[in-house]
């Protein structure tokens, strides 16, 4: 039996359990037995003890059994294979599950065959006892649930603890997740640090990656210098200032017309205009910007005597901009539109005008929340890259001028893990660091508007 039809099937029970555990508490509530509960709690009850545990187990087993299937594998290369300098697990197990999936390049050795065979039988094997196993989980514990519906049993609670667990584990997986893409960043960077030193890195003026002189970081030479990533975060903070120029101002003006000026019937029309934006695909906004508002910032420049290079950061700057307008206004209107109304109209019985509420109480309350919506428009700044892409180019040039070429960390971290790279070399290892370096500026920056936001919050009781 499949993952999939498994899955359906742990649904199924879980559904009859709880039609049987409902109508059980129903029928017995009829008869005059006062339950603490309703029945739909009974019956809730009884199917998530069927559908979460069987689910887990049917989620652990299909990700460790792959893992397994490839440690045992292995013992089926020969240890003369084995003992060849260019031997790599990796490329061998994929010509092991290439058989073991039909697809077949060319005439592979009668060991990868054997291994193949022995992987399809230990796949059918494993699905058998998957299936026994997650089924009798599933009907095991919700008919444990079903004998714990009584009169003095409070399903309510039992079903609300269930909840909160779900959600405090996916709480945890959120935050592991995280802890392991930084851990995965900081050892990946420690690797490349090793090859090129970390002054090199930080305050180096050229990047270079091509260069390979640069893998010799004892060495002293000159080729040190092609992995300064100093134009790279130059370029990223240009373009991100010149977005967030055009989309904060723009943003939160329109939030607060929407929230406080603005009729309904207008309000219904706008935020929706508004909002479509977030939903355009940022490929779009990079042909718009490559073919439409490049040209044209070149050739009004050139017709004033700039030089303007044909990718330029003012270019994709304000097409980003534009891009990241609904990341503001949205959040922000929101945000407004939750500060109590009796701050508005004690500030209006205090004699303030619309404009006085607006700016000195309504736009205070909501300050942290118009923070948190900048703060999400200059992740979304930073992080982008298509639109750097085909608007302002890879050329790493250090240069404060909008109208020069410039390019960003996320674009130059793309272009150097695309393709069939060597994974030891300083080249695919500099992404990394890249990626470690911008996590702590952003952190960085986050933490600063914190701080802001705390010093000029205002406090209401």
């Amino acid at each position: 039996m499949s993952s999939t039809v498994l899955m359906v099937t742990i649904l199924l029970i879980s559904l009859g359990y709880f039609m049987l555990g409902s109508r059980i508490h129903s029928r017995q509530a009829s008869n005059g037995v006062s339950y603490h509960s309703r029945p739909n709690y009974s019956g809730l009850y009884a199917a998530l003890l069927a559908l979460l545990p069987a689910s887990l187990l049917l989620v652990f087993l299909s990700v460790i059994d792959d893992l397994i299937f490839q440690k045992l594998a292995l013992d089926f290369v020969p240890k003369t294979v084995a003992a060849d300098p260019n031997f790599q697990e990796i490329i061998v197990l994929a010509q092991i599950e290439n058989v073991v999936n039909g697809i077949n390049f060319g005439e592979q050795p009668s060991w990868v065959h054997q291994a193949a065979n022995a992987w399809q039988g230990w796949a059918s094997t494993s699905k058998t006892l998957q299936t026994f196993f997650v089924i009798s989980i599933s009907i095991s514990a919700g008919f444990y649930g079903i004998s714990r519906i009584r009169p003095d049993f409070r399903s309510r609670n039992g079903v609300e603890q269930i909840l909160m667990g779900a959600m405090a584990a996916s709480s945890a997986i959120a935050i592991f997740t995280t802890v392991g893409i930084v851990f995965s960043v900081v050892f990946e960077s420690l690797r490349f640090f090793a090859l090129v030193p970390v002054s090199e890195f930080l305050f180096g003026l050229t990047w270079n990656p091509q260069f390979e002189g640069a893998e010799r970081a004892g060495s002293g030479q000159m080729g040190l210098a092609t992995y300064g990533s100093v134009p790279l975060f130059v370029g990223t903070f240009l373009i991100s200032i010149i977005a967030l120029s055009v989309a904060v101002p723009i943003g939160l003006f329109s939030a607060i017309y929407l929230a406080e000026y603005a009729s309904p019937r207008a309000r219904s029309f706008l935020k929706p205009m508004l909002e479509i934006l977030a939903g355009v695909p940022t490929v779009v906004y990079g042909f718009f910007a490559a073919l439409a508002v490049a040209p044209f910032i070149r050739s009004t420049g050139m017709s004033l005597g700039l030089d303007v290079a044909s990718e330029s950061a003012l270019a994709a700057g304000l097409v980003m901009g534009i891009m990241i307008i609904p990341f503001v206004s949205s959040l922000s209107d929101d945000v407004i539109n939750a500060v109590p109304q009796s701050l508005r109209d004690a500030a209006y019985g205090l004699g303030s005008t619309k404009n006085e509420a607006v700016c000195k109480v309504v736009l205070p309350a909501a300050l942290p929340g118009v923070v948190a919506s900048v703060l999400l428009a200059v992740s979304r700044a930073v992080g982008e890259t298509m639109i750097v892409v085909m608007a302002a180019g890879l050329a790493a040039n250090l240069s404060l001028n909008p109208l020069d070429a410039v390019t960003t960390v996320t674009s130059q971290i793309v272009t150097i893990l695309v393709g069939d790279q060597e994974f030891e070399s300083a080249k695919t290892l500099s992404a990394f660091a890249l990626a470690l370096t911008l996590i702590v500026i952003t952190l960085g920056l986050n933490f600063g508007a914190l701080q802001i936001v705390k010093k000029y919050r205002e406090k209401y009781d």
